[in-house]
Formats: structure tokens, sequence, C-alpha cells
């Protein structure tokens, strides 16, 4: 028998509008999950239980509040919360209370959903670990910088959560632990109340544990009424193969997973070709490294010239250091490069409905001293495109390996609806 924790949010949508399940019975199905698994996964820098009751049985008392009623939510710790502490990933700010909510955090509220707590971070979402661990095996990293919200949703902890991407922060982990996760278009929410690290590139994305659960999180956060995904034909549906500049350091697993995954489109009548990245995407990833080297200590100015002392000395020896030193003419230089790969981009898109990529270079590595290469990831993040990482197949370890799809900017809902339909063909083809 299903326990309620288990359930997808759609499921569980239903059943709480149908008065088949009750808010309250969710969330304290959901409480015994993290009870019963926290100590192994480590996913929750803060949680309240009581809060979560009290939430639950306000909603099951009063009148339907919109598309999230009842359902159950955590938050990354770099997005600001007005009742719970937010410590964005360092002991700076231990105990940290902020004043209001972060945009995305009231709008899920007002959308009627349950506010479980705050997951772990990487310090200031960079690379410095936190303690979460992967649910599928605690020796393994689960991923950064959104360690416990990717790994809090694959564990049936909640059917939601916030992440962040700056780099390959909500694709990377939910590749790593086995979840959905949805990197939106640039600016699609609303990064106010979200700790700074690299304003270029900041964005706020959703994990869960299905295409439709994605879809219908995104609406409450949007405060917008929820569509049904369409599941569109994959016959004829235009998909390029992009191995990126990174191919060399994707495992043998991970090429296999993706070429297999192509294979398996164009079996299922999908037009398959291939996109090679040239022109402005030469030092690609060198470029990137330039505006995030360049804005990121400056976002921890007060940090660094007051708290120094509070700071890894991987942040503040390496990053920050290392940052600081890059020239602002490069800096633009290297604002006008990426901007230069976003309009390459767009008009290799009129091509192609969608591309098919890798979500992490392999399995989640082994030790959590390291968080993973972040470089597929960076494709969409820095060309401000939106992308989707699905959980497909699993490695020779047992661990996760994701395909992650990419679409134009602005079409969110198209590659939700692609990666939709080539959920069920693709897993463990």
């Amino acid at each position: 028998m299903t326990e309620p924790h288990e359930l997808s949010a759609t499921e569980a949508a239903v059943r709480i509008d149908d008065g088949d399940l009750t808010s309250e019975t969710l969330i304290e199905s959901c409480i015994e999950r993290i009870a019963a698994r926290e100590d192994n996964v480590r996913a929750w820098k803060y949680f309240d239980a009581d809060s979560a009751r009290s939430q639950a049985k306000a909603l099951d008392r009063g009148p339907r509040r919109g598309v999230l009623h009842g359902l159950p939510f955590g938050v990354k710790d770099i997005i600001d919360t007005a009742t719970m502490p937010t410590g964005y990933g360092s002991p700076i700010y231990e105990g940290h209370q902020p004043a209001i909510d972060a945009p995305c955090v009231a709008l899920s509220l007002q959308s009627g959903g349950v506010l479980m707590g705050k997951t772990v971070s990487t310090e200031f979402a960079s690379r410095h670990p936190g303690a979460t661990r992967n649910p599928h095996n605690p020796g393994h990293t689960p991923g950064g910088s959104s360690s416990g919200s990717a790994a809090a949703v694959t564990d049936n902890m909640v059917p939601f959560a916030f992440g962040t991407q700056t780099g390959g922060s909500v694709i990377r982990p939910a590749a790593f632990c086995g979840c959905v996760g949805y990197k939106p278009t640039y600016g699609l929410f609303s990064a106010a109340g979200v700790k700074e690290n690299t304003r270029s590139f900041d964005t706020v994305g959703l994990y869960a544990r299905t295409v439709d659960d994605i879809a219908l999180f995104r609406a409450g956060v949007l405060a917008v009424e929820p569509e049904p995904l369409n599941t569109p034909d994959l016959s004829g549906l235009r998909v390029a193969l992009c191995r990126t500049m990174f191919w060399d350091r994707a495992s043998d697993a991970t090429k296999s997973v993706i070429e297999n995954a192509a294979s398996t489109l164009s079996k299922a009548g999908a037009v398959v070709s291939e996109l090679v990245l040239d022109g402005p995407f030469e030092d690609y990833e060198a470029t990137g490294r330039t505006v995030t080297g360049f804005e990121f200590p400056r976002a921890l100015t007060f940090e660094r010239t007051h708290h120094a002392d509070l700071l890894s000395e991987e942040l503040r020896d390496k990053g920050i250091k290392r940052g600081l030193k890059v020239n602002f003419e490069v800096y633009q230089a290297a604002l006008r490069q990426l901007a230069d790969c976003r309009g390459w981009l767009a008009d290799a898109f009129s091509d192609f409905d969608v591309i098919l990529t890798p979500s992490a270079p392999d399995e989640a590595p082994e030790g959590l001293g390291y968080t993973g290469d972040p470089c597929f990831n960076t494709f969409a993040t820095w060309t401000y495109t939106p992308g989707v990482t699905l959980p497909t197949n699993t490695g020779p370890k047992g661990l996760p390996i994701g395909v992650q799809f990419m679409g134009p900017h602005a079409e969110d809902t198209r590659v939700l609806e692609i990666s939709k339909a080539a959920f069920p063909v693709l897993v463990e083809s």
C-alpha cells in the first residue's frame, strides 16, 4: 500500500481536492519519513515539524488556497524565509532570521504550500560541501550546491523543493540523486531574497519526482493556473544530440546512456542530428568562469572583509582571491562573448525542437568532499535557456545517470512537454 509520502505531488493534490486525503495526513507521513531517514541522508539544515503540522491543520480547516493546497515543500537554505532561519550555508549566518520571505517562497505559501524546512546548501551556493549524503549510497556526494533539496525529494521526504543554479547546482544534484530537476529560463522566477552568488547567472530552480509535478510546482511559484502538460508525438520531433566541448570528461557509462537515448528517440520517430558548438563557444568554460570570478567575490564583500576567518579555506584562498584578480575589461569582454553564444544558440534552435545532452559527467563521485563537475550544466545556465534532467538510467555503481533536455529561450513549457513524452521511452532504454 502506497504511503502518503510516496505519492507524487500531482496524485496527492487530486486526493486532497477529492477529500480522500488531508494535508495533515500527508504532512505527518512526510514527518515520519524524515525522522526515519534524516540521520542517513542529512538533507535538512532546519526542520520544524510543529510548524508544518500547524500549517496543514489550518489549510484543512479553510477553503482551498491555490494549486499547491496542502502540499509540502523544502527551501534551499540560501533562500530567505521569514518564519525560519536562513544560514546561506555559512557559520557567519548561523541563526540569521530574515524579515520577509523570498518571492518564490511567498508565492508557494500563497498557493497553499506547506513550508517544511530549510534544506542543506553548500557554502554560499559555491563548492564547499554541506552535510548531505546521496540517498542511494551515503558514501557518495548528492552533488551541489542544492544538495539537500535534491536528496529530500528523491528520498520521499517532500514532493517539492527549491534549488538554485549558477553553474550546475540544480541539474547536477538531481542527476546524482535521481529525481527530476528543472532549471528555467533565466529570470523566469524572481531571484530576490536569494543570497547572491553571480547575478548574471543565478537562477531559482525546482525539484520534483515527475515532470507533471514540476509543472504543478511551477504554476504555484508563478501564481498562474496549472495547465496539464501535453504529450507531444515523438515522431518528427527534431532532436539535436550535443556532446558539447566537455564530452571527453564523460564516463563511458554516461556516453552510452546519451547515445542510447538518441538511438531510442530515433527509433520512436524523432529526427536526430548532431549539434557541434563552435564560433563564440570557443573557450566557453573559461569565459563563464571569468564572469563568476568577477561577480562572486564582490557579492561577498561584507563577508570577506568582516568575517574572513569564518569562510572556508577553499572559498577564501581559492575562489575569492582568484576572482578578485579578474580584470574589469576582461570581464566585460566575457559578458559580450556569452551574449554572442546566446545569439548563436537561438539561431541554431531554428533547426531543432530540443537539445539532448548529458546531465553530468558520470554517476555521483565517491566521497563527500567534492560535489562533482558542473560542466554539462553550464551550457543551459550561461545561455539562459531552460533545462530538464530526467532520471532514466543507473550506472555500473548502481547510482543514477540522467539525461538532459534543453530548449529555446522562454520555451519552458515545450521542454517540459517533450521531457514528459520522452521519459517513459528512455527509462532504462
